[in-house]
């Protein structure tokens, strides 16, 4: 890539004796595969801080006198520029300041070669460069183009270094990830596409940094700070949700998602940062946790930040700081939306690797960085970056917002259960928040299991599991009622069900009093939205059963496919409760299971594998059986994949019986090397929602 722009400064003297500067060749393909930043841009050079990259320089008709000329250049930032003279490499330069250095061997009668190596702590941005030949009398300045610079993970003085190329490959390298949603119980997973080598996402993740409220308020602050990865974090941060600024995506998570995408239906960074920069920085719409991390995510690998996607299993939002959250049942078991904090099902937020010399050494490693916009921080919808190491250590004064992400994973959940506007029975559950966290693992798609980091071993005195946690606190509760803690409930399923089979559950009652009782059980099952969203109840019974002195009672019972077949889609989450009541004593105890039902499966089977070469076309072949145990009208199959599939492609049928399939074949051809993710859904018209969603991964080789 040669780049030229001779500018007009001081050029008044013809004489051919001069020295002139003819082109500039920034050897990028060289460049790039030292600094491993191959396929980032087809636009600029991009290199990385602390590193030498080469500039070959062509003159007209001689190089430059050393005795009577100097050759300088300068990189421009902004307002700020740095000149570097060019020097042989015999001489000592300054790892902290910029340097541009000639080997013997690299000089020719009419060009040379020059390393130019910028300070570790420089800060990332797109420079402009000038080359100037000085004199004592004139100075002939040439513009000859621009270059981007990164974050360095593999220097170790770079404060985003990270020791092991594994991880780097990982955590920097990759284009490919897994996003872990569901339940505890149920976990799925979702592929995702980063994206960082589509053409473009580097120029709209730079693009991100200029239009921030920062860059514009004070460009000459900003450029300064943005050598430092916790300023650019968060920056970056606040720029993914648009709440504040011109950021990227618009967040909803309920109602219609007209006039946008339904956040389950992203599966790429790319689509995203290109709508969004071509828009001229209008927000995306819509965007979901996992959706605001997926993309934030790319834009910190992008920017040579080692990052990678995290999901919290059981998240609490806690607004007020008190490491509580209420949950309110009625006496029969229903769910109350009362409630302003929350148990999100899952939570997803991203983990970004760098040193805090703002804490100390003690405080570096993995950081917490959530796009999702739930709480200010200091003024704006970010949080963090927040040290893992500080949330397991209950250092909650670190900045940045470690009280918000340490209740995320520990606090506690209060459950109430009211009747006529009082509280008539309360457990407390200590252990739920939090019970699951994970990432996916170094060059597999098997999940990493994070919550050790976060949460230390509880003490075995203070916290001593669920059941007895909420058996003590009964005793403080029957204490203050003249009662002794005498039933012990729990509500667990068989196993999590499949669509269109039997959801089976069990009740556990253990009389531990001297004396028979009669209980009255209400059971109470209720859809609801991952982020805890307001409920609906599709099924509930109740009964009078009797219980001896000391007896485990066990009492069973299922919900049919019938009774939530018309409700329940690929994506729902179903809250079970179950309230026991001692009729004479009017005790009351309650337990809960969510989990989310397994989708029916969607069959993508690629001809030849799931590599394919570059811009050669493939078939894939789709299909969906009905499962169900009726027939569906109106199927609906759709295939689509960005950068394998120009536009969806659909396989419509009337009516699908029970046991019957539908299928389509598509063409693929894959535009640019990465990785890439076919998608598929099925839908029908007794249900508006996707009732199943499947992706494959497609690994694009070049020739």
């Amino acid at each position: 890539m040669d780049y030229m722009q001779q500018t007009t400064h001081n050029i008044t003297d013809t004489n051919t004796d001069h020295c002139r500067l003819k082109l500039v060749n920034f050897e990028t393909e060289e460049n790039h595969i030292f600094h491993e930043t191959q396929g980032l841009s087809k636009e600029h050079l991009v290199v990385r801080r602390g590193k030498p990259f080469k500039l070959t320089l062509l003159f007209r008709s001689r190089l430059w006198n050393l005795q009577t000329e100097r050759l300088v250049l300068e990189v421009v930032l902004g307002s700020l520029s740095e000149k570097i003279p060019v020097q042989f490499s015999d001489k000592w330069s300054d790892p902290r300041c910029w340097s541009a250095k000639i080997y013997p061997s690299n000089m020719r009668p009419q060009s040379v070669v020059i390393h130019v190596c910028s300070p570790v702590l420089s800060s990332v941005a797109l420079y402009d460069l000038l080359v100037h030949i000085e004199t004592i009398q004139d100075r002939r300045s040439y513009a000859v183009g621009s270059f981007v610079l990164l974050c360095n993970p593999w220097l170790k003085d770079d404060p985003v270094y990270m020791p092991l190329d594994v991880q780097i490959q990982e955590y920097i390298k990759s284009d490919y990830g897994l996003v872990y949603m569901g339940t505890h119980l149920n976990i799925s997973k979702r592929p995702w596409s980063f994206g960082q080598y589509e053409p473009g996402v580097l120029e709209a993740c730079l693009k991100l940094l200029q239009v921030s409220p920062q860059h514009l308020s004070n460009t000459h602050r900003d450029y300064i700070l943005r050598a430092d990865p916790v300023y650019l974090s968060r920056v970056v941060c606040a720029m993914v949700n648009c709440n504040d600024d011109m950021g990227i995506l618009v967040g909803k998570w309920q109602g219609s998602y007209k006039g946008g995408v339904t956040p389950t239906e992203w599966s790429g960074s790319a689509d995203i940062l290109h709508r969004w920069a071509s828009s001229n920085c209008r927000p995306v719409r819509y965007g979901q946790c996992w959706v605001f991390a997926s993309v934030l995510c790319t834009v910190m690998r992008v920017l040579g930040i080692p990052s990678r996607v995290v999901t919290v299993f059981n998240a609490a939002h806690d607004g007020d700081g008190s490491l509580k959250i209420e949950e309110l049942y009625t006496s029969r078991g229903e769910k109350l939306g009362l409630s302003k904090d929350s148990i999100w099902n899952f939570h997803v937020w991203v983990e970004c690797w760098m040193r805090r010399p703002d804490l100390g050494e003690g405080f570096d490693g993995w950081q917490v960085v959530d796009a999702t916009p739930q709480e200010r921080s200091a003024g704006i919808y970010c949080c963090g970056p927040c040290p893992v190491v500080a949330v397991q250590k209950h250092c909650l004064g670190a900045p940045f917002d470690t009280s918000f992400i340490y209740a995320s994973v520990d606090a506690d959940i209060i459950r109430l259960i009211v009747r006529d506007g009082l509280v008539v029975g309360r457990m407390v559950d200590t252990e739920s928040v939090g019970q699951l966290i994970y990432t996916k693992s170094i060059g597999s798609d098997r999940p990493e299991n994070l919550t050790q980091t976060y949460k230390r071993t509880k003490n075995t005195e203070s916290f001593v599991g669920l059941r007895l946690v909420r058996e003590r606190d009964k005793r403080k509760i029957h204490k203050e009622k003249g009662m002794s803690p005498s039933l012990e409930v729990s509500l667990t399923l068989d196993r999590v069900p499949l669509v269109g089979e039997n959801i089976n559950m069990c009740v556990m009652v253990i009389n531990q009093s001297s004396s028979p009782r009669v209980l009255m059980e209400h059971l109470n099952a209720q859809l609801k939205e991952y982020n805890s969203s307001q409920v609906e109840t599709f099924w509930k019974t109740h009964k009078q059963v009797h219980i001896q002195p000391h007896e485990v009672l066990r009492l069973y019972h299922d919900i049919p496919p019938s009774e939530y077949e018309s409700v329940l889609a690929g994506d729902d989450i179903v809250n079970l409760a179950v309230v026991i009541k001692d009729v004479r004593t009017k005790e009351r105890v309650l337990d809960t299971q969510e989990f989310n039902i397994g989708s029916p499966q969607i069959t993508i089977e690629i001809e030849g594998g799931d590599s394919i070469q570059l811009k050669k076309e493939h078939t894939a072949r789709v299909s969906f059986t009905n499962m169900f145990t009726k027939p569906l009208n109106g199927a609906v199959l759709t295939v689509e994949g960005s950068g394998l599939l120009q536009h969806k492609h659909e396989a419509r049928l009337v009516l699908l019986q029970p046991g019957r399939k539908i299928e389509k074949k598509v063409s693929i051809m894959a535009t640019s090397p990465g990785t890439k993710l076919l998608m598929a859904t099925f839908s029908h018209s007794s249900n508006t929602r996707i009732v199943s969603r499947s992706f494959q991964k497609v690994s694009v080789m070049t020739a």
